[in-house]
């Protein structure tokens, strides 16, 4: 997810949904090209509604690229940092892109869903929506080198157009959504995903989100995903923005592509090492970086920081120690469920223990502000992903 810009424009591309999150007095802005809902009824109603109940995003917007072909687990292993070859059908692994110097092209989920008849693997990747078209290039272009078999076929589809995507996050996210699929919900496990009608039509489900709670996001055709939504609507589940996804997202210490992570960032350093398997895979774009970098030392990490009074650590905010900058803030906002302002920001790695104190520089003056353990937030009840 790529940060909020304040105005919107008729040039902005509008989701299949435009029309239902209107209807329901949306604010929109312009996010990453799309007009998009930062609000509803408020940010705090509905990150609360999350917590304890269920909300629903549009997130349309994500780019949406289906794989098929021979082995194209085989193709994909080089060029992500996680092994993919463990996954079973039915299973996912959230992983990153990296280019030569370990940096972060994007984080990216991709949903393994077996062979069919022929022996062709079909797999499904979820992409950030400011990212989608260099992905999509990157991987094209690195798909068809590694295979000239893949020159005599199309190993990757972009649906990013052509389908709905909606987020049900929450405690009862299951049993709002049950009543409207053709499949036991309560048997899909963490990161698990099928394909299943929603509605009559065969939809794609999976047990992933970004909120740090239990949900599902469903992917279905446009006609299907307007009347999806508007049957979550009618049964109670509560509509979401922007605004709310990202306190959400932040309490769970979930990165954001573009502020705490990016091209200049690598996993090792944004708290994602558990992303890179060394062990268990062979080459990948980035490797070699990585391995230096473990090896002569990380130089700074990404840190959850508790400030130390109301005021906030925005994104971009410095970080100072001892009367010197030292970091900067990615990302900070208040939290709507502890109750006080929390950030995530890159610091030196000898500053990065728990309890260490630092000061925040909000317009001029210096704020107190403690290194704590990430997640901020963690609802004891979900399932994790790790």
């Amino acid at each position: 997810m790529q940060s909020m810009l304040p105005s919107t424009s008729r040039s902005l591309a509008r989701t299949p949904l435009y029309e239902s999150l209107t209807q329901l007095n949306a604010r929109m802005t312009n996010f990453s090209g799309w007009e998009m809902p930062v609000q509803f009824a408020g940010i705090n109603t509905e990150h609360q509604a999350v917590r304890t109940i269920a909300g629903m995003f549009d997130i349309s917007h994500m780019g949406k690229f289906s794989f098929k072909g021979k082995n194209i687990i085989e193709r994909l292993q080089p060029l992500v940092s996680s092994d993919l070859s463990r996954l079973q059908p039915g299973e996912a692994q959230y992983t990153v892109l990296l280019n030569a110097r370990g940096g972060i092209l994007d984080d990216i989920i991709f949903y393994y869903q077996g062979e069919d008849e022929k022996g062709f693997q079909r797999g499904i990747a979820i992409v950030n929506a400011c990212t989608k078209s260099r992905d999509k290039a990157w991987l094209l272009a690195h798909l068809e080198s590694l295979s000239v078999e893949a020159r005599a076929e199309l190993p990757m589809q972009d649906l990013s157009l052509e389908k709905v995507l909606i987020a049900i996050q929450g405690p009862s996210a299951v049993n709002k959504l049950q009543p409207f699929v053709e499949a036991d919900l309560s048997a899909v496990k963490a990161f698990g995903h099928l394909e299943a009608p929603v509605l009559g039509k065969t939809s794609f489900i999976a047990r992933t989100g970004y909120t740090g709670e239990d949900g599902f996001e469903v992917m279905v055709d446009a006609q299907t995903g307007v009347e999806l939504w508007r049957a979550l609507l009618q049964s109670g589940v509560t509509p979401c923005g922007l605004g709310c996804r990202d306190t959400l997202r932040l309490e769970a210490a979930m990165v954001l592509y573009s502020q705490d992570i990016d091209e200049t960032t690598t996993p090792l350093e944004a708290g994602l090492g558990w992303l890179v398997h060394f062990d268990s895979k062979g080459d990948f774009i980035g490797r070699a970086a990585l391995e230096t970098q473990k090896r002569e030392g990380i130089k700074r990490r990404l840190v959850g920081l508790k400030m130390q009074g109301r005021h906030i650590a925005r994104h971009g905010y410095a970080v100072i120690y001892q009367g010197s900058r030292v970091g900067e803030v990615t990302s900070g906002a208040p939290s709507p469920t502890l109750g006080y302002p929390i950030a995530l920001a890159y610091v030196p790695t000898e500053l990065a223990n728990i309890g260490q104190q630092l000061e925040i520089e909000i317009r001029g003056k210096l704020y107190p502000a403690e290194v704590v353990k990430k997640p901020f937030y963690r609802n004891p009840s979900r399932m994790s992903k790790n």
